[in-house]
């Protein structure tokens, strides 16, 4: 089953919707390869009609193009993801991908090239690796700043965000934490979320929603759960903020092991995405 009100014509999208059920370095709880056919199936109790836009979900021209399914080389199928989100990018569609583990927001950030990268995340991912890859989930952040640390195998789709904005973000390493002192890094600790403000200016923007963001009391659904986090309106809040700047969204980190709660908040907060895009 499709995103509930998704019902546009691949030809005629102004967003399309990509499964990327990734589950390759997910620690922890795997379960993520779970997250799109979740989201999609917790959607479908929300109403069409938006009030504070006046638009329903099932006129802003959104089309679900399934689910690009995954395989054990994750670095070559992040390849081919990205290729696929460029193409969608190409066809003036904004990419809105479903996850899957968080290393997928380095195909949507290389199909976009956006000036800027906006994470609602409980972690940095700023490692150069973790266990020896560099394109683990708590690398992504790092990939899509810096590129890979070598050969850069997805150099097809080679867009980089030129910086980051971390939103939420509670834990790291110490190495983490030094990267994070440069100048193309800014972190938002949670208790100062709610008093931040996009200013973004004529920059684009892809905006990823990590659901690890959210505390675990309200999202527990995700691989590695993190108290002390983000409430559900302050994650709807920025993507409000950011959704008129950006040229992608995903959600990410959503498994299988709760009752939905996880999946529930992530599809909300795409449609909050497109019906501020669509408002903008």
């Amino acid at each position: 089953m499709g995103f509930p009100g998704a019902v546009a014509e691949r030809a005629a999208a102004d967003y399309a919707i990509v499964g990327a059920p990734l589950d390759a370095s997910t620690t922890f709880q795997p379960g993520t390869r779970f997250g799109p056919e979740r989201i999609r199936r917790f959607a479908r109790t929300f109403d069409d009609y938006d009030r504070r836009t006046d638009y329903h979900f099932s006129d802003c021209a959104v089309h679900d193009a399934g689910d690009v399914r995954a395989w054990d080389d994750a670095v070559e199928y992040l390849e081919f993801l990205g290729g696929s989100l460029a193409d969608l990018a190409r066809d003036d569609a904004v990419p809105l991908l479903l996850g899957g583990e968080h290393t997928v927001t380095a195909a949507g950030v290389r199909a976009t090239d956006p000036d800027a990268l906006v994470v609602l995340d409980a972690h940095l991912d700023l490692r150069d690796d973790y266990d020896g890859n560099p394109w683990s989930h708590a690398a992504v952040t790092r990939r899509a700043l810096d590129g890979d640390p070598d050969d850069d195998p997805l150099s097809t789709v080679s867009g980089t965000a030129d910086r980051a904005v971390i939103l939420g973000a509670r834990t790291g390493s110490a190495a983490e934490w030094e990267r994070a002192k440069q100048d193309d890094v800014t972190v938002v600790a949670p208790e100062d979320t709610a008093d931040w403000e996009a200013d973004f200016a004529d920059e684009s923007v892809y905006l990823s929603v990590d659901i690890d963001g959210a505390d675990p009391s309200v999202a527990p659904g995700t691989g590695t759960m993190e108290p002390f986090g983000l409430a559900p309106r302050e994650m709807r809040d920025v993507v409000r903020q950011v959704a008129p700047h950006a040229v992608g969204f995903d959600a990410v980190e959503v498994n299988d092991r709760d009752d939905g709660q996880a999946a529930a908040l992530a599809g909300k907060l795409l449609k909050e995405f497109v019906f501020s895009h669509a408002d903008a």
